[in-house]
């Protein structure tokens, strides 16, 4: 298990890329930080996330 965004979550093993796809974000449109460093977005395809790590993510929205 690991925390997203403060919710216990079972996605050990995916990727974040997956993770964004598979949760609906649009991975254009976010911030991923891990255990407190942000994760450039090339490199979404090939992190993996595990047990015990803490993802925050940052949608961004616009309006006006």
């Amino acid at each position: 298990m690991l925390k997203i965004n403060g919710e216990e979550i079972d996605a050990a093993g995916k990727t974040i890329l997956k993770h964004l796809s598979d949760s609906g974000y649009e991975q254009d449109k976010v911030a991923v930080e891990r255990n407190g460093c942000i994760v450039p977005k090339t490199q979404y395809g090939e992190t993996i996330l595990a047990d015990g790590d803490v993802i925050e993510i940052v949608s961004f929205v616009g309006g006006g």
